[in-house]
């Protein structure tokens, strides 16, 4: 469940936590178009690189390495699925084309991830919600979103929570094949559902104790403010995107195996 820790908000002080959520979304929106257009390995691990000085800058280092090291099985099966079928629809030819192809798939994957994980872990849901408030989103799915976020890593250490409690009562859940494996969660899905549809009563009871929905015309303590800061990541993001599509469209990229000369 380590790769719900990168969901998971972190009241830090620093330049990244301090910025306007409505930027670094946009910022984000930006990297995934970006790692959407490219299929070669070069871009897109630069693409990884440019966001590690923002998690540095956040000092969010050690929840943004547990959550890549939680989404490394599905790089795995990412990186598998597609070097297996690539490879037998080509015939079984040219390994190494598709190998780096795969290794591309895989490293997108990433990247989405890597930018969404500095986001929510340096984003606050009242700012995000209030973010989603200012654009002239209803309040209703502001808050249904606000919630669901809130609510993902709950889950996650409840789920972890369950599953501990049941392997001390001598559930395995590593052994037997796929089918058994599968089977062996039963018993850790039941109560988390269960504790999931808990939360929710509750929470509804205490929404309609608040009165929530009596008025329409909400206010806010806070309102949100562009700084310099803001100003200087919007430029930061347009131009990222700008080079992205320009090399897309104008250059060749060529791959790993050609720059190392053909040695696979």
């Amino acid at each position: 469940m380590s790769v719900f820790d990168g969901l998971k908000f972190r009241r830090v002080y620093s330049p990244i936590h301090n910025l306007d959520p409505r930027i670094k979304f946009l910022y984000v929106c930006a990297i995934f178009v970006a790692a959407i257009i490219f299929w070669e390995l070069l871009p897109l691990a630069i693409l990884f690189l440019i966001q590690v000085p923002f998690v540095i800058l956040a000092g969010v280092q050690r929840e943004w390495v547990r959550s890549m090291r939680g989404a490394a099985f599905l790089a795995i099966v990412i990186f598998l699925t597609n070097f297996i079928f690539s490879f037998i629809g080509a015939g079984y030819t040219n390994p190494a084309h598709y190998l780096e192809y795969a290794s591309a798939m895989t490293l997108r994957f990433i990247v989405l991830i890597e930018s969404f994980s500095v986001f929510f872990l340096t984003t606050s849901p009242d700012h995000l919600g209030l973010a989603l408030e200012q654009t002239r989103i209803p309040y209703e799915f502001c808050f249904a979103f606000t919630t669901a976020v809130r609510f993902v890593p709950v889950l996650a250490e409840e789920a972890q929570t369950i599953m501990d409690a049941q392997k001390a009562r001598g559930l395995e859940l590593e052994r037997g094949n796929f089918l058994k494996r599968i089977r062996n969660y039963i018993p850790i899905l039941i109560p988390l559902i269960v504790s999931a549809i808990r939360r929710s009563l509750e929470l509804a009871e205490a929404m309609e104790s608040r009165a929530w929905g009596a008025t329409k015309n909400r206010t806010n303590l806070y309102v949100l403010k562009m700084h310099r800061g803001d100003f200087v990541l919007i430029v930061i993001t347009f131009l990222i995107l700008a080079v992205a599509i320009y090399i897309h469209l104008f250059f060749r990229i060529p791959s790993l195996n050609e720059l190392l000369g053909g040695l696979f």
